[in-house]
């Protein structure tokens, strides 16, 4: 463990760098319009730069996790960050959107190995007292790089064009890059003779793919199309229960406080996500509010939701994490009750004060989820822990993306947001830490022993 003099200089190379991963995912969203215009290529045909974000940092980051368990976080995370720097170089110098798509790719794996292996790297030098104001931090941290992400690139596209949204990242990454490579405690090997799933990667990537082109391509959601993804879920979890060393430790799930974690993350996203999605169709759409103050509205959202997080991971030793995460689902779950309240009043101060506390049900909690998930588990084993809470994240924002699309009344909508909310309440009675003479996780690493 780093010594408590140097912590905060391994903290901030950490935060830095992951800090660029959100800001990445949203900064470009409002650049579509002009990359389209520079490539000459339909907008359809740009939205695959976000597009094959997605599906990279979905499927690429529980591979990360476990790669940061067998062969060292800090290599790992010292990869990421490399790749991630040398991408979003050649993303500037890409003059067809063949290559910009490419290169987003690669830009997308090297912020998918760094990011899980950062949450596994705060387990390893954060002092425990201090795991859940970090993990706030980290939080805050990560919605804010989401909030302030499309007003950057507004910015910067307005002033410069496009290809400043990636070489403004270019002297962040290299800071965090240096700075971890000097200040990042050394790791060892989990085991030397242990070897990574690759089948498994194989059938979670085309898995993870073929869902991601459903719900945002709808083209692409046929009858051949479900099939494949049924057949490549029923291999994938063979795979996974039959493999020495699995991506995915399916024994974790029997420790009641790894799953629960991870279900009220996917819960916790679900309803965010279609918060985001939902709201600038209802109030354009239906109410006529200008591009500006839909913009202003959820960045209301996301700054309260960024600030939660901070004071939520502040409160989570404090006021332990299932009384937060309680908390939080019981405010998400007013607040899409003040959702349906927008057909009655629409004006811009309630829409306003009902994303304000929306934010915060949607942040307060979130540490105390994610700091469940990593102390649910053996520190060798916080890489494939991080993953799996990562790809939970974006299970949710998906199952977001499918909801609002299949469900055409927006009241429906927000009724099925309260039934989230309610079905999050008795999870949080999971996150309770368990007391052993051993570890904290015995039976779950017993588990994972026998399996």
């Amino acid at each position: 463990m780093a010594n408590r003099r140097s912590y905060r200089l391994v903290l901030l190379s950490i935060l830095t760098g992951t800090f660029l991963v959100p800001v990445n995912s949203t900064m470009i969203a409002v650049g579509l319009p002009t990359i389209a215009e520079a490539l000459q290529v339909t907008l359809g045909q740009a939205s695959w730069v976000i597009t094959i974000y997605l599906i990279v940092m979905a499927a690429v980051q529980p591979i990360a996790g476990k790669m940061g368990d067998l062969y060292g976080k800090r290599t790992m995370f010292l990869l990421g960050m490399l790749l991630f720097l040398i991408a979003a170089a050649a993303c500037m110098l890409s003059f067809s959107l063949l290559w910009l798509i490419v290169f987003r790719a690669l830009q997308a794996i090297g912020g998918a190995i760094a990011a899980p292996n950062a949450s596994a790297l705060i387990r390893d030098v954060v002092p425990k007292e201090k795991l859940g104001s970090t993990f706030g931090t980290f939080g805050l941290l990560m919605g804010l790089g989401a909030a302030i992400g499309p007003l950057i690139g507004s910015i910067l596209i307005g002033s410069l064009g496009w290809t400043s949204i990636f070489w403004i990242n270019l002297p962040f990454a290299l800071f965090s890059l240096a700075a971890a490579y000097v200040y990042l405690p050394s790791g060892t090997r989990k085991n030397a003779e242990a070897s990574l799933d690759i089948l498994g990667s194989v059938y979670l990537t085309v898995g993870l793919t073929l869902l991601t082109l459903c719900v945002t391509h709808p083209e692409y959601a046929n009858v051949w199309t479900v099939a494949a993804l049924a057949v490549t879920a029923i291999l994938f979890i063979r795979q996974e229960l039959r493999c020495r060393e699995p991506l995915i430790e399916f024994a974790l799930f029997k420790v009641p406080m790894f799953a629960s974690a991870n279900l009220s993350i996917l819960l916790s996203n679900a309803i965010m996500y279609s918060t985001i999605l939902v709201m600038p169709v209802l109030l354009q759409k239906t109410y006529h509010f200008p591009v500006q103050a839909v913009g202003i509205l959820l960045f209301i959202f996301s700054l309260a939701m960024s600030a939660c997080s901070w004071f939520g991971g502040a409160l989570t030793e404090k006021l332990g994490k299932t009384k937060l995460v309680l908390l939080s689902f019981l405010i998400s779950g007013a607040a899409a009750l003040g959702y349906l309240g927008i057909y009655q009043l629409p004006s811009f101060m309630y829409i306003a004060v009902v994303l304000l506390v929306g934010g915060i049900g949607g942040g307060i909690g979130t540490p105390s989820m994610q700091t469940a998930s990593m102390q649910a588990v053996p520190k060798e084993m916080s890489g494939v822990a991080s993953g799996i809470f990562s790809t939970f994240r974006y299970i949710g924002g998906m199952a977001a993306s499918v909801m609002v699309s299949v469900i055409p009344d927006f009241h429906w909508l927000f009724y099925c947001l309260i039934a989230l909310a309610v079905i999050g309440l008795p999870l949080s009675r999971g996150l309770v830490e368990l007391r052993t003479t051993g570890t904290q996780t015995e039976p779950g690493n017993a588990a994972v022993r026998d399996h």
